[in-house]
């Protein structure tokens, strides 16, 4: 796309907007959407000045760095609504290893300190991870039963445990999904869904549909499959059915958060996206 076909498509966008009500979600951004050269309170900035009301961050070790973090979104007025937990895929849960399992639980430790530091109410978890070496069965068993550890931490510090659904060849299924987060019979453990991630074996919509209240938290992103092609494509542009994503949530009632997980842009980028999210939740 040139230069001025994008200026000509976002400019467009907002003529395409229906009458219909806008759903009571906050738009979120995914921090490495964010322009690697920026300073965090640059960030946080240039996150209002796009049009996004809040930012879901990664796992900071370093508490230093997380304090700095946390004073630039109190001084750009952008909430932190989440942490990505980031030791699940390389230490998973439902690893046989001690060591590996004691890991993703150390870092889990990190993201819901984190958390808390940022006034965040979600830590998202990716559960485990089916590989040759685990088990469908064992993945299941073994990361509800170390989840169930973490649960006295979460309830201490007031922040959720938000499993999500992934290419991990796991919790295939909306039905599955929600049996195994009502097992945990706590209100600290919840589903996070991501819209996208499920369009090659289910229907988005069905999912919120069967999830329900069971769902704290959205990842928005599109996907188009189309004469042999895969791939991620920006919001509107893919093969998922956004009247119906709209439709469903609206049903349930969904009032949380939704963050965008694309690829990230610079401000004008980022200003497009952010319209095309507001199109998605006025149904247009």
């Amino acid at each position: 796309m040139t230069r001025r076909n994008f200026i000509a498509a976002a400019a467009a966008l907002p003529a395409l907007a229906q009458t219909n009500t806008r759903l009571p979600i906050h738009k979120a951004v995914l921090w490495s959407m964010l322009p690697k050269d920026l300073s965090p309170l640059e960030k946080f900035h240039l996150v209002r000045e796009v049009g996004f009301e809040q930012v879901e961050c990664p796992t900071e070790p370093d508490e230093k760095t997380a304090e700095d973090i946390r004073k630039a979104a109190d001084t750009a007025k952008v909430r932190i609504h989440s942490v990505m937990n980031m030791d699940h895929w390389k230490y998973p849960l439902s690893s046989s290893d001690p060591e590996v399992v004691a890991k993703c639980v150390k870092g889990m430790e990190t993201s819901l300190h984190n958390a808390k530091l940022y006034g965040a109410d979600t830590v998202l978890l990716v559960p485990a991870v089916v590989n040759p070496q685990t088990s469908y069965h064992d993945a299941y068993v073994r990361s509800q039963e170390r989840i169930k550890r973490m649960i006295p931490l979460a309830e201490k510090l007031k922040i959720i445990i938000a499993v999500e659904e992934v290419w991990n060849k796991f919790l295939l299924s909306p039905l599955e999904f929600a049996h195994y987060i009502d097992e945990f019979q706590s209100p600290w453990v919840r589903a996070y869904f991501d819209v996208g991630n499920v369009v090659l074996y289910g229907y988005p919509q069905d999912w919120i549909r069967t999830l329900g209240p069971r769902i704290v938290k959205l990842h928005i992103k599109d996907f188009r499959f189309r004469k042999g092609v895969t791939e991620w494509v920006n919001l509107r542009e893919g093969d998922i059915d956004w009247k119906e994503i709209y439709k469903a949530l609206g049903e349930i009632g969904y009032k949380g958060s939704a963050t965008v997980e694309l690829s990230g842009g610079d401000k004008a980028y980022l200003q497009d996206v952010s319209q095309r999210v507001d199109l998605i939740f006025t149904g247009a």
